[in-house]
């Protein structure tokens, strides 16, 4: 399997997605928009994963000179078109609403650390996410979340934000929370948002620098693996 990453800024990773793709003897790529990589040609991967940033897919050329929101959502409609597995995460997952007609919206709650999800009762029925459980704390690092399209399903919610996991498609997921983060992704986003935390300071979803590296990450890591093992044995079938 070929697995294209877009990575947006240098302290952006991903994280166990990588790891994921090393330990199943996959091939990574990447497209880091930071260095003004070039994007792939769709036909040749076979999953495509737009990490998230700092920027909002309303980010201007003017604004952030490498970010092009609007190539970003041409290159994951290419993508959804020839019935690739695209996964959306946070940023990534508010481009891929976007992609496919639906605008993004601001959360209700900005979230930042480790806090639970819940699955809906689509969620709790769908194969792919159905291990985590009912109840799941996962990463989040946001201000926004997706849209939906028409034929959305919302797959899981947080307190602080009604849309955390969304299924466009069968092969289509858009994660406003952040399965992947370990240790070293966390360390990486507390070093590039010393103000953001200081003036998070109060916010009821917002953990700082001490609570973020004593969270421990491996439970859903492993959670996440198994989605993605069970995305791409569907994208195997199609």
């Amino acid at each position: 399997m070929k697995v294209h990453f877009v990575v947006h800024e240098a302290f952006e990773s991903p994280g166990a997605y990588e790891t994921w793709v090393e330990e199943r003897g996959y091939e990574a790529s990447y497209s880091r928009v930071y260095e003004r990589h070039a994007f792939p040609d769709v036909d040749n991967i076979d999953l495509l994963v737009v990490l998230g940033g700092p920027q909002s897919p309303a980010t201007t050329v003017q604004e952030c000179p490498y970010f092009d929101a609007a190539a970003e959502c041409q290159l994951i409609a290419k993508a959804v078109a020839a019935q690739k597995a695209v996964v959306g995460v946070c940023l990534g997952a508010q481009l891929l609403g976007e992609a496919l007609g639906a605008r993004f919206a601001h959360s209700p709650e900005k979230e930042i650390g480790k806090y639970p999800i819940s699955l809906t009762a689509v969620g709790k029925g769908n194969d792919k996410i159905a291990h985590f459980g009912d109840l799941l704390g996962v990463g989040h690092w946001h201000n926004d979340m997706p849209g939906l399209t028409e034929n959305a399903k919302i797959l899981a919610f947080s307190e602080g934000c009604p849309r955390q996991i969304i299924e466009y498609g069968p092969l289509v997921y858009g994660f406003q929370c952040h399965m992947e983060f370990t240790l070293d992704v966390v360390e990486r986003l507390i070093g590039a948002s010393e103000s953001e935390l200081a003036t998070s300071i109060g916010c009821r979803f917002v953990q700082q620098p001490a609570a973020l590296r004593a969270n421990d990450y491996a439970q859903m890591n492993q959670k996440l693996f198994g989605f993605l093992d069970k995305l791409m044995a569907q994208y195997s079938l199609r």
